[in-house]
């Protein structure tokens, strides 16, 4: 199966694939694609035509300062709204849609960041700002996702090692279901964690930066709780639920790797979010390059547009949002497979 999605805008097609939209629900199996990543490949040449790419690799404190003031933004709204009381639950849960929403989904690639050692010079500096940005979610995430998104990189697509990858369980419940499909996106949050039983060769999440992580987030929801009240507490857990699950940033998670076109499995987004998203759109780019931080991914594709710009990339968060729901083709198969098993099977 070689078919563009039907919400892509593009400048041009990846090798191979058909413009045509008349892709069937894939309900029985992932797509199978050859052994080698694509990403290190064009790192590679980039590198080779463009050498001043290496340039762009480093750490930005800046993002430190994003983090420190969404999180003292993020607190102040929990007082607001712990001040007004559980009668305003549903000026809340407003609240944490339209604003919280976008705030904790910042955090969550400013950890995105931390973990690929880009905000600070040192490993220790980045654990501790992904612990930082990781107090609005009100649950500890920084260092479990640390400890499983560097095999995203080294295997990505492989079902064994990526826990980006849905497991067969979750595609075969859901199928092409409009209303399954946003079940499973408003548990979003759950649902990842469920994957980590399958993964192999994966350093284990209870570690001592773990437990840390753990401790930091307690006591931080236990002064929210103390000072602000119940419902403030609630408008920071209602904004880290929406921020990874039903909501048009949602779509991330769908415009980042899910594909109908074995050809290409990685897709960029360059629309205004990505101003309060920092940047996370910018997929292909941070794939081929995990070490430069978000504010110069842009400039990672100007200095080398000869092998972006003809890469098919979704124009809305939004529309995709939609169309991952309601179009039936779209399944949780709807993603690349190179493990071994897949492949054999070919």
């Amino acid at each position: 199966m070689s078919t563009a999605l039907a919400d892509q805008g593009s400048t041009g097609k990846a090798p191979g694939a058909d413009a045509s939209a008349d892709a069937a629900p894939i309900l029985e199996g992932f797509l199978k694609t050859e052994p080698m990543r694509p990403h290190p490949r064009r790192r590679r040449a980039i590198l080779a035509a463009h050498p001043e790419a290496a340039g762009l690799v480093g750490y930005d404190r800046r993002t430190a300062l994003i983090i420190t003031a969404v999180v003292l933004g993020q607190t102040a709204l929990a007082a607001v709204f712990g001040h007004l009381g559980l009668g305003y639950w549903w000026l809340m849960l407003i609240a944490a849609y339209v604003i919280g929403a976008f705030a904790n989904h910042a955090m969550f690639v400013a950890i995105h960041d931390a973990v690929h050692n880009a905000i600070c010079k040192t490993p220790l500096a980045n654990k501790w700002m992904a612990i930082l940005a990781d107090l609005p979610n009100t649950v500890p995430t920084a260092m479990g996702f640390r400890c499983y998104h560097l095999k995203h990189h080294s295997h990505l697509g492989d079902y064994d090692y990526d826990a980006d990858l849905p497991s067969h369980w979750e595609a075969q419940l859901v199928g092409n279901r409009w209303y399954a499909k946003a079940v499973w996106l408003f548990g979003f949050a759950i649902v990842q964690v469920t994957r980590l039983g399958r993964l192999k060769g994966t350093v284990p999440m209870l570690g001592t930066w773990t437990w840390i992580n753990a401790g930091v987030i307690i006591v931080y929801d236990l002064a929210i709780l103390y000072f602000f009240g119940l419902n403030g507490l609630l408008y920071l857990f209602a904004s880290f639920w929406f921020s990874v699950g039903l909501h048009p940033v949602g779509a991330r998670w769908i415009q980042e790797h899910f594909t109908f076109d074995p050809s290409q499995e990685t897709y960029d987004y360059y629309g205004v979010l990505n101003i309060v998203a920092l940047n996370i759109g910018y997929h292909n780019e941070h794939h081929d390059f995990p070490e430069i931080p978000w504010m110069r991914l842009p400039a990672l594709k100007r200095m080398a547009p000869e092998f972006y710009d003809d890469l098919k990339t979704h124009k809305s968060w939004a529309k995709l949002f939609f169309s991952f729901i309601f179009d039936p083709r779209y399944t949780l198969y709807s993603r690349v497979d190179r493990s071994a098993s897949n492949l054999a099977k070919a």
